[in-house]
Protein backbone atom coordinates (compact mmCIF):
# COMPACT_ATOMS: atom_id res chain seq x y z
CA UNK A 1 0.00 0.00 0.00
CA UNK A 2 0.97 3.37 -0.95
CA UNK A 3 1.41 6.40 1.56
CA UNK A 4 -1.69 6.79 3.39
CA UNK A 5 -3.28 10.11 5.38
CA UNK A 6 -5.38 10.15 8.30
CA UNK A 7 -7.75 13.24 8.71
CA UNK A 8 -10.01 13.57 12.05
CA UNK A 9 -12.87 16.05 12.99
CA UNK A 10 -14.83 16.80 16.16
CA UNK A 11 -17.59 18.80 17.21
CA UNK A 12 -19.41 18.95 20.39
CA UNK A 13 -23.64 18.56 19.81
CA UNK A 14 -25.83 19.50 22.14
CA UNK A 15 -28.22 17.11 21.79
CA UNK A 16 -28.69 13.50 23.12
CA UNK A 17 -26.00 10.33 21.52
CA UNK A 18 -29.88 8.67 20.55
CA UNK A 19 -30.71 11.76 18.17
CA UNK A 20 -26.92 12.14 16.94
CA UNK A 21 -26.61 8.06 16.48
CA UNK A 22 -29.88 8.38 14.75
CA UNK A 23 -28.66 10.93 11.88
CA UNK A 24 -25.40 8.96 11.22
CA UNK A 25 -27.24 5.45 10.40
CA UNK A 26 -30.86 6.50 9.03
CA UNK A 27 -31.42 4.86 5.89
CA UNK A 28 -33.33 5.22 3.35
CA UNK A 29 -34.19 8.84 3.99
CA UNK A 30 -31.98 11.85 3.60
CA UNK A 31 -28.80 12.36 5.59
CA UNK A 32 -29.10 16.05 5.77
CA UNK A 33 -25.26 15.89 7.34
CA UNK A 34 -24.23 13.59 4.57
CA UNK A 35 -24.06 15.57 1.56
CA UNK A 36 -27.78 15.03 1.41
CA UNK A 37 -27.45 11.37 0.68
CA UNK A 38 -29.15 8.64 1.95
CA UNK A 39 -27.91 5.48 2.95
CA UNK A 40 -28.86 2.10 1.12
CA UNK A 41 -28.33 -1.18 2.76
CA UNK A 42 -29.64 -4.39 3.52
CA UNK A 43 -29.06 -3.71 7.44
CA UNK A 44 -26.58 -2.10 9.35
CA UNK A 45 -24.33 -4.89 10.71
CA UNK A 46 -20.49 -6.14 10.33
CA UNK A 47 -20.17 -7.19 6.45
CA UNK A 48 -23.10 -5.13 5.00
CA UNK A 49 -22.97 -3.50 2.30
CA UNK A 50 -23.91 0.88 2.40
CA UNK A 51 -24.31 3.12 -0.62
CA UNK A 52 -24.96 6.33 -0.17
CA UNK A 53 -27.01 7.74 -3.06
CA UNK A 54 -28.39 11.28 -4.70
CA UNK A 55 -31.90 11.48 -3.17
CA UNK A 56 -33.79 10.18 -5.95
CA UNK A 57 -31.58 7.62 -6.26
CA UNK A 58 -29.94 7.92 -9.21
CA UNK A 59 -26.62 8.22 -8.30
CA UNK A 60 -24.74 6.42 -5.66
CA UNK A 61 -21.81 8.30 -4.98
CA UNK A 62 -19.91 6.75 -2.35
CA UNK A 63 -20.07 2.63 -1.63
CA UNK A 64 -18.51 0.37 1.43
CA UNK A 65 -18.72 -2.42 4.02
CA UNK A 66 -19.71 -1.87 7.22
CA UNK A 67 -16.67 -3.07 9.66
CA UNK A 68 -17.53 -2.08 12.97
CA UNK A 69 -21.23 -1.78 14.56
CA UNK A 70 -21.81 -1.46 18.26
CA UNK A 71 -25.07 1.60 19.05
CA UNK A 72 -24.62 3.93 19.52
CA UNK A 73 -21.06 5.10 20.47
CA UNK A 74 -18.86 3.48 17.38
CA UNK A 75 -19.73 2.48 13.68
CA UNK A 76 -17.23 2.21 11.26
CA UNK A 77 -17.11 1.36 7.60
CA UNK A 78 -14.72 1.12 4.51
CA UNK A 79 -15.48 4.27 1.82
CA UNK A 80 -14.40 4.51 -1.32
CA UNK A 81 -15.62 7.12 -3.89
CA UNK A 82 -17.61 5.88 -6.84
CA UNK A 83 -16.27 8.60 -8.92
CA UNK A 84 -12.63 8.35 -8.58
CA UNK A 85 -10.64 5.10 -9.22
CA UNK A 86 -8.78 5.21 -5.71
CA UNK A 87 -8.64 2.57 -3.14
CA UNK A 88 -10.90 2.81 -0.62
CA UNK A 89 -10.25 4.37 3.06
CA UNK A 90 -11.82 4.02 6.41
CA UNK A 91 -14.19 5.72 8.31
CA UNK A 92 -15.28 5.89 11.79
CA UNK A 93 -18.18 7.85 13.51
CA UNK A 94 -17.35 7.84 17.37
CA UNK A 95 -19.76 9.66 19.64
CA UNK A 96 -19.28 10.07 23.38
CA UNK A 97 -22.44 11.34 26.14
CA UNK A 98 -20.84 14.31 27.93
CA UNK A 99 -21.73 17.36 30.15
CA UNK A 100 -24.48 19.01 27.74
CA UNK A 101 -24.41 16.45 25.02
CA UNK A 102 -22.12 14.35 22.61
CA UNK A 103 -18.48 14.83 21.50
CA UNK A 104 -18.51 13.38 18.09
CA UNK A 105 -15.55 12.37 16.30
CA UNK A 106 -15.40 11.34 12.56
CA UNK A 107 -11.80 9.58 11.78
CA UNK A 108 -10.67 9.06 8.12
CA UNK A 109 -7.80 6.69 8.15
CA UNK A 110 -6.36 4.77 4.75
CA UNK A 111 -6.94 7.87 2.78
CA UNK A 112 -4.98 7.42 -0.37
CA UNK A 113 -2.67 10.43 -0.28
CA UNK A 114 -2.33 13.14 -3.81
CA UNK A 115 -5.32 11.70 -4.50
CA UNK A 116 -8.83 12.79 -5.45
CA UNK A 117 -10.20 11.11 -2.37
CA UNK A 118 -8.01 12.76 0.00
CA UNK A 119 -8.62 15.92 -1.42
CA UNK A 120 -12.06 15.33 -0.82
CA UNK A 121 -12.21 13.95 2.50
CA UNK A 122 -10.24 16.19 4.72
CA UNK A 123 -12.81 19.49 3.98
CA UNK A 124 -15.59 16.75 3.99
CA UNK A 125 -14.88 15.62 7.27
CA UNK A 126 -14.92 18.70 9.24
CA UNK A 127 -18.32 19.48 6.83
CA UNK A 128 -19.97 17.21 8.03
CA UNK A 129 -19.36 17.82 12.14
CA UNK A 130 -20.55 21.10 11.59
CA UNK A 131 -23.92 20.30 9.82
CA UNK A 132 -24.58 17.45 12.35
CA UNK A 133 -24.13 19.69 14.92
CA UNK A 134 -26.63 22.36 12.91
CA UNK A 135 -29.46 20.07 11.70
CA UNK A 136 -29.73 17.84 15.38
CA UNK A 137 -29.51 21.61 17.17
CA UNK A 138 -31.89 23.39 15.13
CA UNK A 139 -32.85 20.42 12.99
CA UNK A 140 -31.84 21.69 9.58
CA UNK A 141 -28.41 22.65 7.72
CA UNK A 142 -26.70 26.35 8.09
CA UNK A 143 -28.03 28.36 5.00
CA UNK A 144 -24.73 28.10 3.17
CA UNK A 145 -24.71 23.97 3.21
CA UNK A 146 -28.56 24.39 1.89
CA UNK A 147 -27.60 26.47 -0.72
CA UNK A 148 -24.87 23.90 -1.61
CA UNK A 149 -27.51 21.07 -1.18
CA UNK A 150 -29.34 23.02 -3.88
CA UNK A 151 -26.37 23.77 -6.54
CA UNK A 152 -25.86 19.84 -6.10
CA UNK A 153 -28.95 19.24 -7.18
CA UNK A 154 -28.63 21.51 -10.07
CA UNK A 155 -25.44 19.96 -10.86
CA UNK A 156 -26.70 16.33 -10.97
CA UNK A 157 -26.93 16.32 -14.80
CA UNK A 158 -23.53 16.51 -14.85
CA UNK A 159 -22.70 13.71 -12.53
CA UNK A 160 -20.25 10.96 -14.19
CA UNK A 161 -22.07 7.84 -16.48
CA UNK A 162 -20.21 5.55 -13.76
CA UNK A 163 -22.06 6.62 -10.65
CA UNK A 164 -25.54 6.04 -11.86
CA UNK A 165 -27.17 3.48 -9.10
CA UNK A 166 -27.13 0.58 -11.76
CA UNK A 167 -23.82 0.07 -11.76
CA UNK A 168 -23.25 -0.40 -8.36
CA UNK A 169 -26.23 -2.50 -7.35
CA UNK A 170 -25.20 -5.75 -5.13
Amino acid sequence: MGDTIRSVSQVFIRGTIEQVWREITKTGEIQKCMFNMQMRTSGLKVGAKIRMTSPDDKYTTVVGEVLEFDPPHRYAHTFKFTAYDDAPCKVIYDLKEVEGGVEFTLTAEDIPANTKTAKQMVPGGDMICKTLKSVVETGRPTFGIRMLYVLFKLMAPLTPKKCRSENWMD
